[in-house]
């Protein structure tokens, strides 16, 4: 089984919506019993509070819900215990190496790293652009499981 953790800075926006869009991409793939996914946040600032409510609106407008998530912050005990922590821009992979003591067995990865276009997944903390971070997010959650899938894992 591999165990994916999607990092952001308060884990109520991009890493909750990308926790979500990959469980309901890996569940409509059938392939549930091979992930277990989840989200953390790299500050302390919103550790307990909800999915925020503009984000889990964008996840319901596709049908995906997010009942029941509440922020957690990243540990160093995450490292160890997922095979994949996928931050959504520089900054989260910054604090995801200072919270993590590096990454010595090359887990770290931005999400869009897995589309071609590359870049960060957009804020929508600063833009209130929720479609723009739910492209990123679907595109980047897609490609991320191909690559699972083509690598067998």
């Amino acid at each position: 089984m591999t165990k994916i953790l999607f990092v952001c800075h308060g884990n109520i926006c991009r890493s909750p919506m990308a926790e979500f869009v990959m469980r309901d991409l890996i569940e409509k793939a059938g392939a549930a019993a091979r992930y277990t996914v989840a989200s953390a946040a790299t500050s302390a600032e919103e550790i307990g509070n909800p999915v925020y409510p503009p984000a889990r609106r964008k996840l319901e407008e596709h049908g995906i819900a997010s009942d029941g998530k509440c922020a957690r912050r990243l540990t160093r005990a995450d490292y160890d215990a997922y095979d994949l922590l996928i931050g959504m821009d520089d900054e989260n992979m910054r604090e995801m190496l200072r919270i993590c003591d590096g990454d010595p067995q090359g887990k770290q990865h931005l999400l869009m790293d897995y589309i071609s276009r590359g870049g960060e997944v957009a804020d929508p903390w600063y833009t209130r652009d929720f479609e723009a971070t739910w492209r990123d997010i679907s595109e980047g959650c897609r490609g991320l499981l191909a690559a699972l899938e083509k690598e067998g894992k």
